[in-house]
């Protein structure tokens, strides 16, 4: 239900216009109109629903706990404060509890990608560079 809903969607979605549904029950019908990022972001959660995989919405402004800032990671709690120590991802105390804002967890997440990537890139072009049986 969930991919066949989002291929739906995903027909009629564009990014810069809402789309309007109807919705209904036993007894009645209702029109709805849905902002272009949330049917995005509605899309993008079916997605992953029919790959059966979880999802949880964080808003971008949130404060995280140490916990919750691993998970998103996929690290673990003891990495993630050796990565707060370092000052690697900008965070406050409240108290004894360390506070991470979502938005910075994710801009380390998107630098750690970045670098990733570039790392990966430049090992392809050496093997290819030096015949090791990868084709350029």
């Amino acid at each position: 239900m969930a991919r066949s809903s989002g291929h739906i969607l995903s027909r009629y979605a564009t990014a810069d216009r809402p789309l309007a549904l109807r919705v209904a029950d036993s007894e009645r019908e209702f029109p709805v109109e849905l902002p272009a990022g949330a049917v995005d972001l509605l899309i993008h959660v079916l997605e992953a629903m029919a790959a059966g995989q979880g999802v949880t919405l964080i808003p971008e402004r949130a404060e995280l706990t140490t916990v919750q800032a691993a998970d998103v990671l996929n690290v673990s709690r003891p990495f993630l404060i050796k990565l707060l120590d370092r000052k690697d991802i900008p965070h406050r105390k409240v108290g004894r509890h360390r506070r991470i804002r979502m938005e910075d967890v994710m801009a380390y997440k998107d630098a750690i990608d970045r670098e990733r990537d570039e790392i990966l890139a430049r090992l392809t072009r050496d093997a290819q560079t030096g015949g090791m049986g990868y084709g350029g």
